[in-house]
Order: structure tokens, then C-alpha cells, then sequence
């Protein structure tokens, strides 16, 4: 199988793009401003072409002719400069324009030129830096750092910004096992953001999948390998949120920017020619289609061969295993499970899309692990007074309704979180009752209607002495809830210092305060009451990995619980008592909740 997007060999450089429906393709090169076409030549549904030399640095694109006829499928116009859907570097980041959505209008000037890469040697292969039952610490590497006081300014808003020191002790403050970073591939503003002023600041709307964005990494690969580097050194994994479910292209009003202009195929379209939109975002990726599958699996490779990365958060999960219909033996599983770079790395799924059936908790492989949304909803529930104990201690067992009766040594496969980027901060979740997303330009219509949150009787940011109290007992019930669960863990950047989004469900548009991380205002007693339960967990991180088998669920008073305690109505309390597994020398662990005073306390014996 050749290779695709460009080689630097021994004494040429070689180009290979996927368009097998094209009549022509030209390999685009730019220089001083000046673009040269050169003509490729067809090799089955390939088109490659080899020149002279090492072409390391240099900047380059695609321009493919075809049928122009969109209610057929077929997207081609030679005006359009189109991104090798293997560039692994941009010269600039993409912006929206109407021109790239018209036909015959030139958009040379306004879309971003791959870089030839230089050869590289792949990274010596290790073991993922990672371990079940830890913590995942999620964070959006421009609004973690982009007002960090002891990062420099130059650095900012970086992938950069994440090797340094302040950041790293942070992290290691807080036993963070892997950081999660919210996608850093180059992305495209949604059609109806500039008009408002917006743009997008969380990248879920990628154009080629492993092109790094310039504006978080201006360094290219090189920075993100040599982060990923910093971060191993200090006992930190990498994981990427990659979204392989759409593209920036978006629906048919979207632009020709890469694929489309090139092999229209990679979208899933339904029997009379439409889109299909299982992700709400107007156009789907077909991974019934084995050139989508290589595309993805190739993409995980590089980052793990280039720069280390531990492993993936898939979003929208459940579209990679369409055709259309969700099939939990999809090809996309085995190839995975048989490639010798990706087969041990750490796989998360958010187990939901918005398309026909498509919530899927549960039904990944067993070696995935799975965003737990009914441990968010069900904890937060119960300690808003709407749920009982009985759930509760489901969900804190490892959601064995969910994923099924625990196995013999078989870690539980649940991410549990209480709050993530989509939704309420952790602080907000106990601020508003309602969600407040004037600013994002959609009259509040968009976000999450139901939140299971709660004010504590002043709807936002207050002054009263009561309230932010009892705020601060819900915040410290709910995070040690989290930490007092089986299973992995995930905690979003600075909800352990209580960061609010003023009452933002959905602030994917507020590059701005909104959405940027304030450290100064930081809540440094929430801060270290957090870092305290934390430690307390890494260090005692096989006690959470899995739910022990020799466990006594007993009452507030320490009797045996009953199934009339468990049904009672207003019950708010119980305590269980775990021995450790056999050979980890950890000590026994014991936990209590208690609603009525905002209590959980996790405990070891020697």
C-alpha cells in the first residue's frame, strides 16, 4: 500500500493523494507568494508524482477537476486549493469565507498550504503512560494557559505552555495521570460564527485530521512531541480528543476545503444522495469506507510514532462504528486491536452520537473505556436530592448495570466525571439553575436544557456567606464523590479551583474569559482539598481500578444494610468497607456518604 501525503526520500519527494473520482489532479507548490502546478498522474484511485530533490519546508496544496454536481456527489473545481488530508503541518490557520463554498472562485489566497515534513525517525516505542483507575485531567490548552501569570506571554496558549514548570507542578499537585487535551488539530470556525463576532475555541470541527493547528502549536510536530516529552518525564500521559466523525466542511452549504474536493466518497450519504448527520454538524464520515478507516488509523499512528501520545478520546464515538447502523464488531475495532503501534494505547469513547440509536454506553470493546454520563447525571441527582442511595452506590461500584457483572481481573471500563467541557463547570453546577448562554448569539436556545443543577437559592455569582457555604459543601460532596469511585476518573481544568463559565452550558464560541481558566481567582482551599483526595487515591490506585469482591455495605450506625435500608425513601447515608485485592498490600478501604451532611469521606487502613 503506498504511502500517502509527501516523503522526503534519499533524492526526490514524493506526493500521493486519494481521488478516485477525479479526471485531474495538480500538485500545488508555493514560493515568494508564487504557486507552480505540476500534473499527477493517476496510480488506481491515487494520484502521486515524484520531483527532484528534498523539498523539506516547502509549502504545498492540491487543485482537483471532475463533475461539478453536488446533488450527485461530486464536488470538483480546480479553483479551489484543497488540503492534503495528510498534511501534518499548516502554514496558517483556516478561516471562513464565503468563497470557499462557491464554485469557480479562487481560494488560493485564503486556505492554509501543508508543509513538506522533514524525515523523522519514529519515537522508540513504550508503554502508554497511563493507569486505570487514575485521574484524567481534561483541559483546553489555550484557555488553561492563555492567562496563566507565571507562563510567559510569548508562550501562552500553547501546547508549549504545557511543559512549563508552574503548569507541570500544577499538575503534579493535583496526581494527575494523563492530561486529556481537547482537540489541537486545524479547524474551521462554524459558517454562522464570524457574522457574530465568535469563533470557535474548542476545535470540534477539524479539516485534515493530523495537521496540527498553528495557533496552538506553532512548533509544529516538534513541539508537541518535545511537551509530550516534558510531561512523560514528570509521570504524565497524553491522551488526544480526536474527532473523526465530521468535518469543517459541514453540511452542503460548507465549504470545498479538502476531502470534498477530493474524494466526496469519505461523507456518508443516505440512498437518495443526502448527507447524512449523525454528528449535528451537517456531514458524517463513512467508516463503512475502508480509505475513512485508513485515514483515522494512520492519523493515530503518526501521533503515537511521532510524538508519543498515549492514546485517544474519540468523540462522537458511535460514528466510527456506522455503516450506517452502529455495530459493535465494526472493522474499525479489529484494525485497532491488530496494529502493533495502537493495539496498547488508552481508547476512551464518548459512547453517543445524535443519529439513529445512537447512544451506546456499554457497547464498545472491552479493552475501551467509556465517558459515563449517567454517573454525572446520578450523582449529581443525588446530591441535589433526587436520586437514592441505592443508585448512587451503582454508580460508585463501577456501574456493573451498565457494563456489565465485574469480571475476574478485569478493570472496570468506566470514566466516571461529574462535569466536562460540554456543560455547567463543576462550580456552575451548584450556581445557576438554569443555563446562560446569552453571549453565545442563539437566544439560549443551544446547550443542555436539563442540567440537574441547582442554585442553592441565588441564581449566579453572590456575596451571601450562606450560599457560597453551602456551595462550597456541594462542590467538596461531589468531587469526593468522584474520587471515591470505581473506575477511571476525569476532572476538567480548573473546576478544583472552582472556575464558573457565568452560567455557560456551551461555551464553544467564548474565546474570551468565558471560556479561558482565570488563576487568579482561584479557590486555593477547594484547590488543595482536592489535590489532598488525590493523593490520597494515587496512591492507593488499584483500590479503584476495579470493585473488590469482599465488600460489606453498611449503615450510618455500621449495621449490615438491608433491602429496606436501600428502599427507604429517605435514606441519605451508608458506608461500605472493601478488602484489597490479593497482593497489592493496600490496606482496607472504607468510604461514607452521607447527604444530609454533605459528607464523603474515603479511608485506608495500614
Amino acid at each position: 500500500m503506498r504511502e500517502l501525503g509527501a516523503v522526503v526520500g534519499a533524492h526526490a519527494t514524493r506526493f500521493a493523494v486519494r481521488a478516485p473520482q477525479a479526471d485531474a489532479v495538480w500538485l500545488c507548490l508555493f514560493s515568494d507568494g508564487v504557486e507552480t502546478r505540476h500534473v499527477m498522474q493517476r496510480a488506481g484511485p491515487e494520484w502521486e508524482i515524484e520531483l527532484p530533490g528534498n523539498l523539506a519546508g516547502t509549502r504545498y496544496g492540491y487543485r482537483a477537476s471532475g463533475e461539478w454536481s453536488p446533488t450527485r456527489k461530486h464536488w470538483f473545481d480546480p479553483a479551489k486549493l484543497l488540503v492534503d488530508p495528510y498534511a501534518v503541518e499548516l502554514d496558517r490557520r483556516f478561516t471562513q469565507n464565503p468563497r470557499l463554498g462557491i464554485y469557480g472562485q479562487d481560494t488560493a489566497d485564503i486556505v492554509p498550504r501543508a508543509i513538506v515534513p522533514a524525515p523523522s525517525l519514529p519515537l522508540p516505542k513504550e508503554q502508554p503512560c497511563f493507569a486505570r483507575g487514575g485521574l484524567v485531567y481534561e483541559l483546553n490548552v489555550r484557555g488553561f494557559t492563555i492567562r496563566h501569570p507565571e507562563v510567559p506571554e510569548h508562550v501562552r496558549g500553547t501546547v508549549a505552555a504545557l511543559a512549563h514548570p508552574a503548569v507541570l507542578a500544577h499538575l503534579k499537585k493535583l496526581s494527575v495521570n494523563a492530561v486529556e487535551l481537547m482537540p489541537i488539530i486545524a479547524w474551521i470556525d462554524e459558517r454562522h460564527l464570524p457574522p457574530l463576532g465568535l469563533v470557535n475555541a474548542w476545535g470540534y470541527n477539524p479539516v485534515a485530521m493530523m495537521a496540527l493547528d498553528p495557533g496552538l502549536c506553532p512548533g509544529g510536530v516538534r513541539e508537541l512531541r518535545e511537551t509530550v516529552a516534558a510531561l512523560h518525564a514528570e509521570g504524565i500521559g497524553v491522551l488526544l480528543d480526536v474527532v473523526f466523525n465530521h468535518s469543517g466542511e459541514s453540511d452542503t452549504g460548507g465549504g470545498v476545503l479538502s476531502l470534498r474536493g477530493l474524494d466526496n466518497s469519505a461523507y456518508a450519504h443516505a440512498p437518495d444522495g443526502t448527507l447524512i448527520n449523525d454528528t449535528g454538524c451537517g456531514n458524517t464520515l463513512d467508516f463503512a469506507n475502508p480509505a475513512v478507516r485508513r485515514l483515522a488509523l494512520d492519523t493515530m499512528r503518526h501521533f503515537v510514532a511521532h510524538c508519543g501520545i498515549d492514546g485517544f478520546r474519540f468523540d462522537l464515538a458511535p460514528v466510527m462504528a456506522r455503516g450506517p447502523g452502529f455495530d459493535p464488531a465494526a472493522p474499525i475495532f479489529a484494525e485497532i486491536e491488530a496494529d502493533p503501534l495502537l493495539a496498547d494505547r488508552v481508547l476512551i469513547a464518548e459512547p453517543w452520537d445524535i443519529g439513529p440509536g445512537g447512544y451506546h454506553l456499554g457497547n464498545f470493546p472491552l479493552h475501551w473505556l467509556e465517558w459515563n454520563d449517567r454517573f454525572r447525571d446520578d450523582v449529581r441527582r443525588f446530591w441535589k436530592g433526587e436520586e437514592g442511595i441505592g443508585t448512587l452506590a451503582t454508580r460508585l461500584a463501577g456501574s456493573s448495570d451498565v457494563f456489565g457483572p465485574h469480571q475476574p481481573h478485569s478493570d472496570c471500563r468506566s470514566v466516571n466525571f461529574i462535569a466536562a467541557h460540554d456543560g455547567f463547570t463543576l462550580a456552575d453546577v451548584v450556581s445557576y439553575e438554569h443555563r446562560h448562554n446569552e453571549a453565545n448569539g442563539e437566544n439560549n436556545r443551544d446547550g443542555h436544557g436539563e442540567n440537574y443543577s441547582w442554585n442553592n437559592g441565588v441564581e449566579g455569582a453572590t456575596s451571601d456567606p450562606h450560599v457560597r457555604a453551602e456551595r462550597k459543601a456541594d462542590l467538596k460532596a461531589l468531587i469526593g464523590t468522584l474520587f471515591a469511585s470505581t473506575g477511571t476518573i476525569m476532572l476538567t481544568a480548573g473546576d478544583e479551583f472552582g472556575r464558573s463559565q457565568q452560567g455557560n452550558n456551551n461555551a464553544y464560541c467564548q474565546d474570551n474569559p468565558i471560556g479561558w481558566v482565570d488563576w487568579t481567582a482561584r479557590d486555593t482551599e477547594l484547590e488543595d482539598y482536592v489535590a489532598g483526595l488525590s493523593a490520597k487515591r494515587h496512591g492507593r490506585m488499584r483500590s479503584f481500578a476495579r470493585f473488590p469482591d469482599k465488600v460489606r455495605w453498611l449503615t450510618a450506625s455500621g449495621h449490615l444494610m438491608t433491602i429496606a435500608d436501600w428502599e427507604h425513601m429517605n435514606g441519605h447515608s451508608f458506608i461500605y468497607d472493601a478488602e484489597p485485592e490479593e497482593g497489592t498490600g493496600e490496606g482496607e478501604l472504607r468510604v461514607e456518604i452521607c447527604r444530609a451532611r454533605h459528607l464523603v469521606d474515603i479511608d485506608f487502613t495500614a
